[in-house]
């Protein structure tokens, strides 16, 4: 007690505005149910593992700890389960937060030497007593993120109820016997509140739910409101109503009498059908891995290092798949493993650990690589699989999603913006302190050759890029008999009032060498301006690839813009090989026989450029400023609405993307003494010229400007390409090597949207291939490569 009194001043009692660490370890995922359980510093509120907290106590020097110990109750088998009612984790109706129940024990410990004394005890000095109250009383970090992204927001009342208009059809809905109106669904049926039609509900992505007839009749009518059928009772407040233009579930406060228009007495009506929030729950608490077994088989658990699952934190399947494709690679595996020690990582650290990247990252390589917390499950005893409790990537969750309005909550995302999203921020911080970045083994530029078709005279320019973004030529399936066919019957029993089984369903299969092929076909640009002649013509631009990297990330688009702005996904499986050479896809830059297009006055300098004002005005109805929409389709030499938005969205940072054209200005003489500081630099005059140009003649402007329009050095630099590239690296500070590479991982995705369905990855573990679904590990049998959408190829060694 008197070494408890000495260090009393080390000792904090918590504010609101602390972030209190409870639940797990900072630089583990140590948790108060591991052996010895979680040290909570009593100073700084971090939480540390037994075997890390000396760690702690040498860089910081804070002796005074509150130990937490849990341990599992025994409960009764034949307990019943209470289901939650609220999407929320941690709150009352939520997510159970302590599964399986425990009993804590607590006690006041002092370091270095372990001292224990026992808590609660009156004996305890004040400050502590009031210390670890208020540590116990606290909503945990951990928790208190998690609850403000899970919970649920509370429903809107529509702005279209109050004043909805309700047709006089003569419909009278009966209590019972429902069924749809265009086709033989009897359940997920929704009543539209306007003219009383019932309506089957979307089709989940498993082909369960009904066949969208409901929202098909909202496209043709635009009755906004629809309330879901067996889930009206007295309780009105309980009913499911969707409405159409907002998109999203509401409350109906005249409900009541809009289902008396059409003769329902609610009162007598009984619940038959869950809500969508209800399925939604559902979902998330009974996620049935059966669906996404191979072939129906049962799948074999594995164990130990690399193969440890990570926990689906809600809708996070997206960033598991996508980290352990990451963690697969040589790269990230040697620097955030290999050769960072746990230890060097904290050490180097700001005070809250947290808060770091780098710790956050090697907390997680080692959490997924070193097999400590790849073990059986303690859960389900009585489970024919017995799987694992994998780790949850909270921390670096919270972390990576700070200040990203989609990547900070718990909603479903794209798992291509996700690893684009990471690698950036991954890029940011080694830039930071100027250390090497692991991130660039993805890294590759891209070369575009364009060639004015009356002059034959060439530009070329290059971007990076981390991904080879291929559209699916649906043209080049390889069975386009056996989907005729299938086209033909489908048709024939539809028209029978008859469908086809899954079983008989033929999707179109295309190679993978298809969408390569159709990556670095020519493709002709209209109306191009041709500063050899002054004038428009047509050009032919080719698309190759400057540089080849470590690892080649393909995305496959499978998600496309139907007519209307509507995603659609596509329907086709991409025959993708084990191995795959892209040796022919290599840019040789200029060649000895080819002359460069004058740097002369261009389409975007001159005075009297027009921008096409259809591109503009679609560009401007998606939010973008109106001189951005113009910039973009003159830049593009209004060659269509796809190539300036690719344009917009790769320049969106530029330092003079929202100023006003120059015109003429663009052409007038910089001055010398500016133009030979660049070059003094190391700039190339003629890039230094355009520089000073494009920034009003400021040095330091046109500087940055250069860093960020590395494209146009390229594009300026007659050395650019001496047509043999096999042996020698393009760019000093980007990998390229040959271009042959074999399959590592692939993630899969299941689902009719991004932001919904459901991410698996396969990945390839010596001569096998291994299925991580969340926090279930497992031996692939029959891996599904043709039904992908990121694939990680690796580099051959010679």
């Amino acid at each position: 007690m008197e070494v408890l009194k000495a260090h009393l001043s080390k000792v904090r009692i918590p504010e609101p505005s602390n972030r209190i660490y409870k639940e797990e370890c900072c630089i583990s995922f140590c948790t108060p149910r591991s052996e010895g359980g979680l040290y909570v510093d009593l100073n700084s509120f971090l939480a540390f593992g037994q075997e890390f907290v000396l760690w702690n106590y040498e860089k910081t020097g804070d002796p005074v700890y509150l130990n937490i110990q849990q341990r599992p109750k025994l409960v009764s088998e034949n307990r019943p389960h209470k289901k939650p009612t609220l999407l929320a984790i941690g709150v009352d109706g939520g997510f159970n937060s302590k599964d399986p129940e425990c009993e804590e024990i607590y006690s006041i410990v002092i370091l270095p030497d372990f001292v224990t004394l026992p808590f609660p005890s009156v004996e305890l000095p004040e400050k502590v007593r009031l210390a670890v109250d208020g540590v116990l009383a606290a909503v945990g970090a951990e928790r208190k993120e998690q609850v403000a992204s899970w919970t649920a927001d509370k429903r809107h009342v529509s702005v279209f109820a109050t004043s909805l208009q309700q047709l006089k059809t003569g419909v009278r809905v009966p209590p019972t016997g429902w069924k749809c109106a265009k086709c033989d669904k009897t359940e997920n049926l929704w009543l539209n509140l306007t003219d009383g039609m019932i309506l089957c509900g979307r089709r989940n992505w498993d082909g369960t739910g009904g066949n969208n007839h409901a929202m098909e009749h909202y496209q043709e009518t635009n009755y906004p409101l629809a309330v879901k059928l067996g889930t009206i009772t007295a309780d009105l407040e309980a009913a499911d109503v969707y409405s159409y233009p907002e998109d999203d579930t509401v409350e109906d406060p005249l409900l009541a009498e809009h289902l008396a228009h059409f003769g329902i007495n609610f009162s007598v009506l009984t619940k038959t059908e869950m809500t969508t929030a209800e399925r939604e729950l559902d979902q998330n608490t009974n996620f049935d891995w059966n669906r996404i077994q191979e072939k129906g088989k049962e799948l074999e658990p594995l164990f130990g290092p690399g193969l440890t699952g990570l926990a689906n934190l809600g809708n996070s399947c997206y960033l598991g798949s996508v980290m352990q494709a990451v963690f697969a690679t040589k790269d990230f595996q040697k620097h955030y493993f290999e050769n960072l020690k746990l230890e060097d990582a904290f050490r180097q650290a700001p005070a809250d650990p947290t808060l770091d990247l780098d710790m956050q990252l090697a907390k997680l390589a080692h959490g997924i690589l070193s097999g400590k917390y790849s073990v059986a499950s303690q859960k389900g005893l009585t489970c024919l699989l017995k799987g694992q409790d994998g780790i949850p990537p909270r921390m670096f969750k919270s972390l990576i999603g700070t200040g990203h309005p989609e990547f900070a909550s718990s909603r479903q995302q794209d798992a291509l913006e996700y690893f684009q999203h990471f690698l950036e921020q991954v890029e940011r911080t080694r830039a930071s302190i100027a250390a090497e970045d692991p991130s660039q083994c993805f890294k590759f530029y891209v070369e575009e050759r364009i060639m004015c078709s009356s002059s034959r005279k060439v530009k070329y320019t290059r971007r990076t890029d981390n991904v080879l973004s291929l559209s699916i030529p649906l043209h080049a399936a390889i069975n386009t008999d056996e989907v005729a066919a299938y086209q033909k019957r489908k048709a024939e029993k539809e028209l029978a009032g008859e469908k086809l089984s899954n079983e008989e369903i033929v999707r179109p299969r295309v190679p993978l060498a298809a969408c390569l092929e159709s990556f670095c076909a020519a493709e002709e640009i209209h109306d191009f301006y041709s500063s050899a002649i002054n004038g428009k013509t047509t050009a032919i631009k080719t698309t190759r690839l400057a540089t080849f990297p470590d690892y080649l990330v393909i995305h496959l688009r499978k998600f496309i813009l139907d007519a209307g702005w509507v995603p659609k996904k596509l329907d086709v499986f991409v025959d993708v090989p084990d191995e795959l050479d892209i040796s022919s896809m290599r840019g040789q830059g200029l060649q000895p026989d080819e002359q460069l297009l004058p740097e002369t006055a261009g389409p975007t300098d001159q005075v009297g450029a027009a921008a096409d004002e259809a591109i503009v005005a679609q560009l401007a109805t998606m939010g973008f400023p109106r001189l951005r929409c113009e910039k973009a389709a003159i830049q593009t030499s209004n060659t269509g609405l796809e190539e300036a938005m690719t344009w917009l969205l790769a320049h969106m940072d530029d330092p003079d993307v929202d100023e006003p054209f120059r015109g003429a200005q663009e052409f007038q003489a910089v001055d010398e003494v500016n133009l030979e500081t660049l070059v003094s630099f190391g700039f190339k005059p003629d890039v230094a010229c355009k520089a000073l140009r494009a920034t009003g003649g400021n040095v330091e402007r046109a500087a940055e400007w250069i860093f960020s329009h590395s494209e146009v050095s390229s594009a300026l630099d007659p050395d650019m390409g001496t047509g043999n590239h096999d042996n020698v690296a393009f760019e000093p500070d980007l990998p390229n090597g040959q271009g042959k590479y074999q399959l590592l991982s692939f993630v899969s995705h299941m689902g009719t949207s991004t932001q919904s369905g459901h991410y698996v990855v396969h990945v390839r573990k010596d001569d096998h291939w291994v299925i991580f679904n969340d926090s279930k590990v497992a031996l692939s049998g029959d891996p599904p490569k043709d039904m992908g959408y990121l694939y990680f190829f690796q580099r051959l060694t010679s």
